[in-house]
C-alpha cells in the first residue's frame, strides 16, 4: 500500500496520461481513434460488455478526483446524488459533468461543474494530473482531473444535483482487497461491475472503476 503524502502526490503528478488542460477537441478525436473506443470502460479496465450501440450520443465529459490534504492524511472528496436526478440518481460520484460550449478543456470542464456542483473555489485546486478516459453505458465519456485541495475552504452543495459530500481515506482506497466485484440484471443479461463499499457508502459502476483506476496507476500497474 501507498500510504506517504508526498509519495503519493509525486506519483500523482508523474501520472503520463495527458494534459488536463488539452483542448476537448483533440482529447475526443483521441479518444475517438482509440481502440474499443465504444467499449464501456477504460483503456487500463475494460468492462464486460458489449460497444454502445452506433446510435448511442457519446458525451465528453469530466470529473474532478480531489485529494483533500488532511491532517490525518489525504482523503478523495465524493458526491452522492439526489434522488430525483434523472441520470445516475442516487450514486455516489465526483463533482463533475458534460462539457459546456465555454469549456476549452476537460480541466475547464471539471473546475467549473465542481464550483457549480459543490462550490469548491476553482483557485482552491492545485491540479496534478488525469487519469484514462472512462466510457459509461449511458454514453457519458469521462476525463478524470486529478487535483489536490488544501483546507480550510468552503463547500455550498447545489441541493438539486448533491444529496451529500463526503470524503473516502486514501489509505482505503489504495487498498486491493477493498474492492469486489458484484453483478445485477440489466435489460435480462448479466452485468459485472467494480464495487468499493465503505461503511453506509455503495461506491460501484464508473466511480469504483476510476479509484481502481488511480489505485492501479498510482502502484505503477
Amino acid at each position: 500500500m501507498i500510504d506517504l503524502r508526498d509519495d503519493v502526490l509525486a506519483r500523482a503528478a508523474a501520472l503520463d496520461f495527458g494534459d488536463p488542460a488539452e483542448p476537448w477537441a483533440s482529447v475526443t478525436a483521441a479518444a475517438e481513434a482509440a481502440p474499443l473506443a465504444r467499449v464501456p470502460g477504460s483503456l487500463r479496465h475494460l468492462e464486460e460488455m458489449p460497444a454502445l450501440p452506433d446510435a448511442t450520443r457519446i458525451v465528453p465529459s469530466a470529473v474532478l478526483v480531489p485529494f483533500i490534504d488532511r491532517p490525518e492524511g489525504l482523503t478523495i472528496l465524493l458526491t452522492k446524488r439526489t434522488d430525483h436526478l434523472v441520470v445516475h440518481a442516487g450514486q455516489i460520484s465526483f463533482p463533475g459533468g458534460r462539457s459546456d460550449e465555454r469549456d476549452h478543456s476537460p480541466l475547464d470542464t471539471a473546475l467549473r461543474e465542481t464550483e457549480e456542483e459543490i462550490g469548491l473555489a476553482r483557485d482552491r485546486v492545485r491540479v496534478l494530473g488525469r487519469l484514462d478516459n472512462y466510457l459509461v453505458g449511458t454514453g457519458y465519456r469521462i476525463t478524470p482531473i486529478l487535483g489536490l485541495v488544501r483546507p480550510p475552504f468552503e463547500l455550498l452543495a447545489d441541493p438539486y444535483e448533491v444529496a451529500e459530500i463526503f470524503e473516502l481515506p486514501l489509505d482505503f482506497v489504495l487498498e486491493p482487497a477493498n474492492y469486489r466485484k458484484d453483478s445485477r440484471l440489466v435489460n435480462g443479461v448479466e452485468r459485472r461491475f467494480n464495487v468499493l463499499a465503505y461503511g453506509d457508502y455503495y461506491v460501484w459502476g464508473a466511480t469504483a472503476t476510476i479509484l481502481l483506476n488511480l489505485r492501479r496507476a498510482l502502484a505503477g500497474q
